[in-house]
This record gives structure tokens, sequence and C-alpha cells, in this order.
């Protein structure tokens, strides 16, 4: 059977959810690729992370066009980044081969994807404490050690499951550097994913595991998605957006890792009632004069 034109629509919804809430693809995609359409979970990743590589230079385009990449902290990030996405490639070959490397790797990606979830949720509370204590600042100095040991575990990270580079490794930045600007973070992060998962990328390549025509055939809807993602995300409420994400993730997460029916759908109602308490909180605290949505260049992390 013919996957292409579902792939291609896959590859669209995933696009416009990371183009209206700035989180990566990966988390989306890849148990997508794994739970839909049956492709081996290696292939999966590598293939993920090949599309990636041609989708996150439009969002580090309007960034860099901004003015919202700390350069200094992308050169912290890329020299432990780089090396650990590359050898984390060869760290999952270590799982095994054949069907038992499947497997295994779907309890790797499970996992991560449960760290994402960890990471989301993250987010949204430091999120609110910025907000609430006016702290962002886009002179803040880099912290060296914090940041190179940021981009070691996030390249492993993305090396192993392709998941990472917009959520777990944004949210690291976010502790390390809790004064950065919001707009400086995403930008930030999604410059210097470019060359990590483009050598995570490459591992999976020499590995084998990359298809480049399934690559191609997610961009084909990936790219238009971003694009109309990022053009009505001032239009639509981040925060409901991320929640369902947090929810859809959750359930992911646990189906990979084999967890019971009931307790995937325990897990997803409730980060739904969270989700639902957390939006009617924030709007009993949102002023009647309410700033408008975080500008588009500051979702635009692909």
């Amino acid at each position: 059977m013919d996957f292409s034109g579902p792939i291609i629509v896959a590859g669209a919804l995933v696009g416009f959810a990371v183009g209206l809430t700035g989180m990566g693809g990966g988390a989306l995609m890849t148990p997508i690729m794994v739970m839909v359409f049956g492709v081996n979970p290696t292939a999966a990743i590598g293939s993920d992370l090949a599309a990636s590589v041609f989708m996150k230079p439009f969002g580090a385009l309007v960034h860099q066009r901004a003015g919202t990449v700390r350069w200094d902290i992308v050169r912290w990030l890329l020299p432990s980044a780089v090396p650990a996405a590359f050898g984390g490639v060869f760290l999952l070959r270590a799982l095994g081969d054949g069907d038992m490397l499947q497997q295994r790797v779907k309890y790797v990606v499970g996992a991560a994807l449960m760290l994402a979830v960890a990471g989301m949720l993250m987010r949204i509370w430091l999120d609110r404490r910025r907000a609430a204590t006016d702290v962002e600042d886009a002179h803040v100095a880099v912290r060296p050690v914090a940041t190179l040991l940021i981009g070691l575990a996030g390249g492993v990270v993305v090396g192993m499951t392709s998941v990472g580079s917009g959520s777990l490794i944004i949210v690291m930045l976010m502790l390390a550097h809790p004064r950065l600007k919001a707009g400086h973070l995403v930008g930030t992060d999604l410059v210097q994913a470019i060359p990590m998962v483009a050598a995570a990328a490459l591992g999976h390549l020499l590995v084998g595991d990359a298809d480049l025509g399934l690559a191609a055939t997610l961009l084909i809807g990936a790219i238009p998605g971003v694009v109309l993602g990022a053009l009505v995300s001032s239009r639509v409420t981040g925060s409901a957006v991320r929640w369902a994400l947090v929810v859809l993730l959750t359930g992911s997460g646990l189906a990979m890792l084999k967890a019971p029916s009931a307790v995937v759908l325990l897990a997803c109602l409730g980060m739904a009632v969270l989700g639902a308490l957390a939006s009617a909180h924030g709007r009993r605290l949102t002023p009647v004069a309410a700033p408008a949505e975080e500008p588009e260049s500051e979702r635009a992390a692909v």
C-alpha cells in the first residue's frame, strides 16, 4: 500500500504544530511514523532527522533577521552537542540488532517522549514564572560549563531518538540562563540545532537508518505546514495548543513503553484536566488589557 499521501498529511500536521508552538517536530513525527505507519523505529528516527535538517533553517532565518540569536551561547553549545549527536547514533546501535534493537529503540524513544513531556511542563511553569517576575534580559552572560553539559546531554538524546532539539534543550537553557529573553532562548536553540541535527542525520545515514525518500515525502507536507502554523500563531491561544501536545506526547510515550491501555487513558485524562485547570487559573490572573501573544519570531523553532 502506498502511504505517500497520508505521510504528506502527517508531515503537514506536524509542521503546523511546530510553526504554531515552537516545539521540535521529532517528538511528534517519530512516534507517528512508528505507531501509525509501521516504520522501523531506527528508520523513523533517521528519516525524521534528515527531514529536520531542511526544516530548521526556515525558522533560523526568521530569528537571525530578528536579532534573537545569542551566538556566544551557540558557540559553547556546539563543541559538545555536535559530536554527542553523532556519537548517540552509534550508542543506539550498541543496544543490539534485528528485532531486539527495534524493540529496545521503542523503549528509548518512549522514555525520551516522557522526558519531552516533563520538559514541556517545566517550560510552561518557567514561562509563567518569568512573566510574573519580569526578569528577562537580553544581555545575560553565558555559563560555559553548564552550556557545554547541556549540549552534551541534548546531543546524545537527539542522536539516539530525534527528540529533544526543540523541547529538552530549550528547557535546560532556561534553567541555566533564567533571565534570558524568550525570543533569544528559542532563536539560540534553533540555530544550534541545525549542525547538531545534521551530525545526527549523517550518523544515521552512515549506518543505513535514514530513508531519504521518506524524509523528502515528509518535507512536502512539513514545510508548508510550518509556514502556515507560523502565520496563524498570533490568532491561536498558544497555551491551549501546548497542553494539547502534552496530552498527545504523554499518550505516545506511554504507548511506546507498552503501558496498559487503562494507564495511557488515565494519564492523558489527567494531563487534560491539569491543562484545563492551569488555563482557567491563567485566565483569572490575566488583566483585562492583556498583552498580545508572543511574536511570530519567538514561535519559529522548527
